[in-house]
C-alpha cells in the first residue's frame, strides 16, 4: 500500500521522525511525490518538547504537501499517532497554536477539491521498513552545534527570562506614580530590601503559598491593605490612631513585623 501510494502520481508521502539531545529537538522529514526528487527538510529547535516539535514538523510539512501542484491525498507516516490527534482533539491544550494552524491549512487544502484527503499512519522506531530506517538513522546522527554553547542550557535560558522580568518589573514599578509610598519592602536579617527573585520558588511565595488565606493576609500586608491604624488613616485624615503601646505615634506594618514583640517573637520562631 505504501510503495503503491508513493508511486501514485496524485498522492505524497510524507515520512518523518523526531530526536532530542541536550535539549535540542531535531526534526528530519522526506516527502515523496511521483516522479519529482525526493524532498528533505531538517528542522533543529531549542527548548522544546518532543510532542511540539513533532506537530511543529507536521505543521511544515502538510504546508508544503498542500502547496504541491495536483495532489489529492497527503499520508503522513510517524511514529506517535498519538501525537497527531491533538490536531483534532477540540479541548484545550498547549498544543493548540500548531493545531489550529494546520487545521486551517487542510481546511484549504480540502476545499480545493472535494476528493483531496490526509491519512496519518503509524510506524514504530523498531520497524525495519527501509524508508523509516533511513529517515530515522538520520534523525539520530544529526547533531546540531549551536553558535553559543552557553546559551543552549535550560539553567541560562530561565535565569535570562526572569531576569529580563525582574529589570522590567523594578523599572515599571519605581517610575509609576500609584507607588506612593503604600508598598512594603521587606527586608532580611541584614536589614537588605529582598529583591524579586525566580530561584526556589522565589523569595516571598516559598513561605506562604501554601495558605491561600496566609497568602492573601501576607499580600494585604505588602500593599497596605491590611485593617491597621496605618491603613485607616489614609481615608479618615481628622482620626487619632495612636499605636495601644503609647511608644508610636501610629501602629505600622514596620513596627508591627519588626517591633512589637508579641508578632516578633512569632516571626523568629
Amino acid at each position: 500500500m505504501t510503495i503503491e501510494s508513493s508511486s501514485n502520481p496524485l498522492y505524497t508521502l510524507i515520512i518523518m521522525d523526531i530526536s532530542i539531545k541536550n535539549d535540542i529537538a531535531t526534526s528530519i522529514s522526506h516527502t515523496h511525490v511521483h516522479n519529482k526528487p525526493l524532498i528533505k527538510t531538517l528542522h533543529y529547535m531549542v527548548y522544546i518538547t518532543s510532542s511540539e516539535a513533532k506537530l511543529f514538523a507536521i505543521r511544515c510539512r502538510i504546508n508544503q504537501a498542500s502547496n504541491l501542484s495536483d495532489i489529492l491525498k497527503i499520508i503522513v507516516i510517524t511514529n506517535s499517532i498519538y501525537t497527531t490527534r491533538r490536531i483534532f482533539d477540540p479541548f484545550t491544550h498547549l498544543f493548540q497554536v500548531h493545531a489550529t494552524a494546520i487545521l486551517k491549512v487542510l481546511q484549504f487544502f480540502f476545499l480545493c477539491y472535494q476528493d483531496n484527503s490526509i491519512k496519518f499512519w503509524k510506524c514504530s522506531s523498531q520497524s525495519n521498513w527501509v524508508l523509516y530506517k533511513t529517515i530515522d538513522k538520520e534523525t539520530k546522527s544529526f547533531n546540531p552545534i549551536p553558535l553559543f554553547l552557553c546559551k543552549i542550557l535550560w539553567d541560562f535560558n530561565k535565569k535570562r527570562k526572569y531576569n529580563n522580568i525582574s529589570n522590567r518589573w523594578k523599572m515599571t514599578f519605581q517610575t509609576s506614580d500609584l507607588k506612593e509610598s503604600q508598598f512594603f519592602n521587606l527586608l532580611d536579617s541584614d536589614d537588605n530590601i529582598i529583591e524579586p527573585s525566580y530561584i526556589k520558588g522565589g523569595v516571598w511565595l516559598k513561605f506562604f503559598g501554601h495558605s491561600n488565606s496566609l497568602c492573601i493576609r501576607a499580600s494585604r500586608a505588602i500593599t497596605n491593605h491590611a485593617l491597621t491604624r496605618e491603613y485607616r488613616l489614609r481615608f479618615f485624615l481628622k482620626e487619632k490612631f495612636k499605636y495601644l503601646c503609647g511608644l508610636y505615634p501610629i501602629e505600622s506594618r514596620q513596627h508591627i513585623l519588626y517591633k512589637y514583640k508579641r508578632f516578633n517573637e512569632y516571626w523568629n520562631l
